[in-house]
């Protein structure tokens, strides 16, 4: 029992250092593409929260909520394009820190929506949160690159 636990863990560990890199690069994709798209397709249960964060910062003196909502998405589903292709890892990760600032803003800007009380998110402030996991696996593609 043992050799075959030791085996697993070889087996698993051989496995997943070759499958890390094309596995996160296709779930960064497919998470961001499919949250642009569902914005586009004014779907999305995110698009109050972009309407209230708009409000209550200088986005809504430059363009309407419907304009910024198309950039926005497209701006996601670029990230997501972006991420597929290694040679593209470097802007991909620029543009997905940008993003990061703007959605953890309801954090702190909107807490009547990201928050029960203390220390207890509501459902938009779980889905806010959990850009946590987001963040770590760029970090963890980001660490693969070379300096240059």
């Amino acid at each position: 029992m043992k050799r075959f636990i030791e085996g697993f863990d070889y087996n698993f560990i051989a496995f997943a250092r070759g499958a890390y890199l094309p596995l996160s690069r296709l779930a960064l994709f497919i998470i961001y593409f499919w949250f642009g798209i569902l914005k586009i397709l004014d779907t999305s249960a995110a698009i109050p929260i972009v309407h209230k964060l708009m409000e209550k910062t200088f986005l809504i003196s430059l363009m309407t909520p419907e304009t910024f909502l198309v950039i926005f998405s497209i701006y996601e589903m670029a990230i997501g394009i972006l991420f597929l292709f290694p040679r593209f890892t470097r802007l991909a990760i620029f543009l997905f820190s940008l993003h990061m600032v703007m959605t953890i803003m309801p954090l702190f800007l909107l807490p009547e929506i990201s928050w029960q009380s203390f220390f207890t998110p509501t459902l938009e402030g779980q889905y806010i949160v959990k850009n946590l996991a987001l963040i770590a696996l760029v970090m963890g593609i980001g660490g693969k690159l070379i300096s240059k």
